[in-house]
Parts: structure tokens; sequence; C-alpha cells
């Protein structure tokens, strides 16, 4: 939801073709009215469960083929026959589930009626479909991982020990995962066709009515003027865009492509430039009100309202927000980083007068959530809401061209999320279907021989190969299906347990080797990008450390009686502030090597949430703060 054209939006994995003529005018028409559809249902009532999967899944696989090409070979500006075949096909398979056979799906008995050849014929071109749309859309990794799954089907009665299963039929499982609510249009299909599309194009409402360059302004006139200002403003803007766009990618494109050249003016090292950016743009995807697509399936696994996901992760959002502004704060003054010129800086209070309706959309959404009502019902009246105050201002109001734009783009920018979920629902059928889930759980609570920091350690490793590959979502899915069962079986509160696999699943698209955030925010900056994804892990380190405070301290995730939520809060932003010290090496000035090593002490001491370490932590830092005052003004005479 960037500033891109409505369809050639950049996304997580595979460059969308850039059309022209005639195509670009039918392919945005078409995008257009699918987001009317989803409007539509959205006001009048969401359709039944398969139905609406179906019918969901069959208005946007098509746009797979239609906007990303197959091959090197294939055309850039336009589709190829095969395209417009595979594309024709894909809404067929789906409308024959979802709207010409759909009577007699929901009335027969399933894995007890027998299927027709064409049933059959249907449930294999669906999964090779999917498989073929989420290769374009997604990349490889992932259709590699189902193909796995799927081949475990087969093979998984011939394996020893607990990996093994009694054997399924190609019939049942044709049936299991494109047939029922099982597989295919699973739980991640079903949060994608009612709600999460739609936040999806109430951001693209935003986005055409200004908001992103409102932030942008916003952050500038906040702390542009700064010790090393540029970068603040990209945390500040990435933080304020991550609240409606809940994508990384996104959030790079659409803000750094702003902070990134500031900061090489101002003497910023490139690929410093693009970590900052990568680091706080990925923070878009646990900041609410509107997280990652991830966060509302999240929501639907713990079966809790999504205004408690956003409530436990708004801390733990603050606090990585902060880390990233502490350690550019560290780093701008061990480097001499100066902020921007007085005259460069905009008046926050005109800033204000101009935009503050801009912010109204952002709160209706905190209301209606906090009231109880459902996401889609939020997501559709913000919609109507956000083209409603762009008419309060001559320079924000929405023409028709404008708000055709924000449709097309709503669906284009979906079509990758509807792929991700079709093909992680292949996972999770085969998950069920064989029973793998329970397999998969025994052996990590086996191997981690009762002992929950290995159990964790094992998830986050899971959950960052996984998210290195593939999107955050299917990532998330699978960590979710598999490990996350273990980690609930220790003990651990279910909430957190999930909220640990969804965060490192995030942090995933700035961990090199493989690092989608990073790799975005190098384009721009023209820096190796290797060497940004490390420096991006640097500067979002916090987000290594925050799930495990909160699964060991649930305070965090305001779980608990206030006055220990209010001293976690504390004790954790004090911690914040110790490690960004000892990881810049710079608190009040320069740290030697002992201090940097008290200081990254101290941190851990302090977000261990317990009384005696927070104590402890809290005396270590103030030793070396004490040690800096009183050597310090020496230091700075000698340097002179």
């Amino acid at each position: 939801m960037g500033k891109n054209d409505a369809v050639t939006v950049k996304d997580e994995a595979v460059e969308q073709r850039k059309l022209t003529g005639r195509s670009k005018q039918i392919i945005a028409f078409l995008a257009a009215s699918v987001s009317v559809f989803h409007l539509y249902v959205a006001k009048f009532g969401i359709l039944e469960a398969l139905q609406m999967r179906a019918l969901h899944l069959g208005l946007l696989l098509p746009f797979a083929f239609l906007l990303y090409p197959g091959s090197k070979k294939s055309p850039r500006d336009k589709a190829s026959p095969l395209d417009i075949a595979l594309a024709i096909t894909a809404l067929l398979v789906c409308l024959y589930v979802g709207l010409f056979e759909y009577d007699r799906m929901i009335t027969r008995w399933v894995y007890v009626d027998p299927l027709t050849s064409l049933d059959k014929v249907v449930a294999v071109a669906m999964i090779l479909l999917v498989f073929e749309g989420a290769r374009r859309t997604t990349g490889l990794p992932l259709c590699i991982v189902a193909a796995v799954g799927l081949a475990y089907v087969w093979v998984g009665k011939f394996l020893p020990g607990r990996l093994a299963h009694a054997g399924v039929s190609v019939t049942k499982l044709l049936e299991h995962l494109c047939l029922t609510t099982e597989g295919v249009f699973g739980t991640p299909i079903g949060a994608a066709a009612t709600f999460i599309y739609l936040f999806v194009l109430f951001g693209s409402f935003l986005n055409e009515s200004g908001a992103g360059q409102f932030f942008i302004d916003l952050a500038r006139g906040l702390a542009g003027g700064t010790r090393g200002g540029p970068a603040k403003v990209a945390v500040i803007s990435s933080a304020l865009m991550g609240t409606v766009s809940g994508s990384a990618v996104a959030n790079v494109v659409g803000t750094g492509s702003y902070t990134i050249p500031l900061m090489k003016s101002l003497r910023y090292k490139p690929a410093f430039a693009g970590a900052v950016e990568a680091a706080a743009s990925t923070g878009g995807q646990i900041m609410p009100p509107v997280m990652g697509v991830a966060a509302f399936i999240l929501a639907e696994f713990v079966g809790i309202p999504y205004i408690k996901v956003c409530a436990a992760a708004a801390l733990p959002a603050v606090l990585y927000f902060f880390a990233i502004l502490m350690m550019v704060d560290f780093e701008a003054a061990r480097t001499g980083l100066v902020g921007l010129p007085k005259e460069e800086l905009p008046d926050v209070k005109q800033i204000l007068k101009q935009g503050w309706h801009l912010l109204f959309p952002l709160i209706l959404v905190l209301i209606l959530l906090t009231k109880g009502y459902t996401p889609h019902f939020t997501a559709f009246w913000c919609i109507i809401a956000t083209f409603l105050v762009t008419l309060v201002r001559k320079e924000t109001r929405m023409t028709p061209e404008k708000v055709f734009k924000a449709l097309a783009s709503g669906a284009t920018g979906a079509v990758i999320i509807a792929t991700s979920c079709a093909i992680a629902g292949v996972i999770i059928g085969v998950v069920s279907l064989t029973g793998l889930g329970v397999k998969f759980t025994s052996m990590v609570l086996s191997f981690a021989g009762g002992r929950l920091p290995v159990a964790l350690f094992l998830t986050m490793i899971a959950s960052l190969v996984l998210g290195m590959g593939v999107p955050t979502t299917a990532a998330y899915v699978m960590v979710a299906a598999l490990a996350v069962p273990a980690i609930v079986q220790m003990g651990v509160n279910r909430l957190a347990a999930h909220l640990f696999a969804f965060y490192f699943a995030c942090i995933s698209t700035i961990t090199p080797p493989v690092a989608t955030s990073a790799y975005a925010a190098a384009g721009i900056a023209k820096s190796d990008p290797i060497e940004t994804g490390f420096l991006a892990s640097k500067l979002g380190v916090t987000a290594f450390i925050v799930p495990y405070m909160f699964v060991y301290g649930p305070e965090l995730l305001l779980m608990g009686e206030p006055l220990a939520v209010v001293r976690v809060v504390i004790s954790s932003l004090i911690g914040v502030v110790a490690l960004a010290g000892g990881l810049q090496g710079w608190l009040l000035g320069k740290c030697q090597l002992w201090e940097r090593v008290l200081l990254v002490a101290s941190a851990l001491m302090l977000i261990e949430h317990n009384v005696i370490t927070d104590i402890i932590g809290l005396a270590v830092l103030i030793l070396v703060i004490l040690n800096q005052r009183q050597y310090l003004p020496a230091k700075q005479a000698k340097s002179q």
C-alpha cells in the first residue's frame, strides 16, 4: 500500500507486471469490482463460510496469473494467453465449490458420499493452481514446504517411529483439502475473506487520502531537528504508517522513498539508512490497531476478539520502537550526526491544522473494536469514514478517480495474502489429516525434556527460518500449527505462545540471509542487502528479546495486577535504554568495553521481570552512569 500504481504495486516477493494500455484498464476495473463485492457483503451480510471463502479465492487467485509473470520469458506489459486461461480456470474451479455445486457440497456426507469424477478433477486443478499462484506471488520456498507436506501424506505410512501415520487415500486427501473448510478453504483464507481484505482496502483508502504524507510531515516536524533527526523521522513515520498498513515492505516503500535519501543527504551511511527504515518498518506488523495479516489469523486461532490481540501487543510494540529510537539516538551521538536545519522543519501546528481530520478513521478503529463490533464491520465503516473525512479539505478530497484507484489497489494488494493463505491451508490440512501436529508437539516436548527455554528457542528458530523464505502470514501459520501447541502444553499462556511465534515470524523480514524488508530498503539506499540486514537486526535486537519477556512476564501483555504491569513497563523501558547503550557503545558519552558489558548485563536483569533482578540491574546501570559523569568531563577535555 505504498505510493505505487494501482496495478503495479510491489509486494513481499515478486515484482508485478507493469501493465499498460487496455490491459491495465481492464484489470484495474476487475480489481475494483472485487473490492465492491467485498464491501457489499460486509454491509449486507457475510456469506456462509465455505461459500464466502471459495468466492474470495475465486475472485483473487486469477490476479496471480494476470499480474505476476510465470517465467522470465513471460511478457511484462500484459498477460499471455496461457495466463488468461489459468485465470479463467482458477475462477471456475472456485465457483464450482462456492456457487455451481455449493448446495450439494454443504448437504453431502463428508468422507462418506463418494466424489464424482468432476469433483476429483476440480480438486486436482485447484491444488495445482494454488501452488502455481503461490509460486508466482511468493516464490518457491512456501511451495516446497507444502509439497513436502503432500509427500508426507503418501510416504508417512512407511516411516518409522512417531512420524508414521495410518495412510490416507487420494480421494480423501482431495476431499479434505478442496471440498471442506479444513484445507485450502480453512481458517487462514476465512480470515482473509471476511476482514483482512477490508483492512487492506482501508489502508488503500487512507493512502489515497494523503495520510501517508501527513504521517511523514508530522514525524519530520516532531523529531527532524533533534540529534539524528532524519533517522528518528523514519522510525516515527514508520510507526504511524504501521498503525494502518500492517506490512513491512509496504512501509519501506511508502516511507523509505523519502526518509532514506534524507538520511543519506546528512552523511548517514547507505547501509545504516536502509537498516533504520527496514527495522522501523518491520515494527509496522506489530503496531496496533491494524497489525500484520497474521495477527488477524492469530485472533482466530486463539479464539479471542482482535481488539484483545491489539491490547496485548501494544506495550511490546511501544518497547520495540522506543528501542530503535534509542539505538538511533546513541548512534547519532557517537558519530556526530545532527538534525535537520531549522528552516527545513515544518510547523507541527500547521501540519495538524491541515491534516487532523485524517486521524479520525484511526480513532474510529479503536472505538469500534473496543465497543465489541466485529473486525469486518469496523473495517467497512472506517473505509466509509475515510472517504467522508477527506471531503473536509480540498487538498485531501477523494475524487472518483482516487476512489477507483483505492478500490483497485486494495484488490491487487490482497492477492499475495490470498495465495499465501490458500497454500498455508494446504499445509494445515495435511497436519490435521495425518495427525502431524500432535506428533510434532510430542517430538518437541520430548526433545526439550520439559525445559521451556529449549522449546521456546526451537520455536524461535523455526519461525525465523520459515519467515526467511515465505511471507510472515504463512510462517506464523505453520509454526502455530506445529510448534505452538507444545509451548502451550508446557504451561505458557495461549495468547503469549501465539504472539511469541508471531513476533519472530515478523522480524524474520530483517534477519539475513533472506530479509525482504532489508532487501527493499537496500534497493532504495543502494547498499549491500546483507550488511543492511545485519544492521537492521542489530537495531531491532529488542524484538529478539521482547517475546521471551512476555512469555515469562505476561504483565507486558497487560495481564496481571495494575501495579505489577506498571513496574514491568518501567523496568523494561529502562532496560531498553541500557541495552541500546551497551550495543551502541554510548550512554552519556563513549563507553569503555567493561561499561558496555555491564550495560548489557543490566538490561538483561531489568527485562527479566523479577523485583530482585530489577534492583540489581538498576544498581548496575546507576554505577555506569555515575562513572561516566565522573570521568566524562576529563575525557572531553582530553579529546579537545
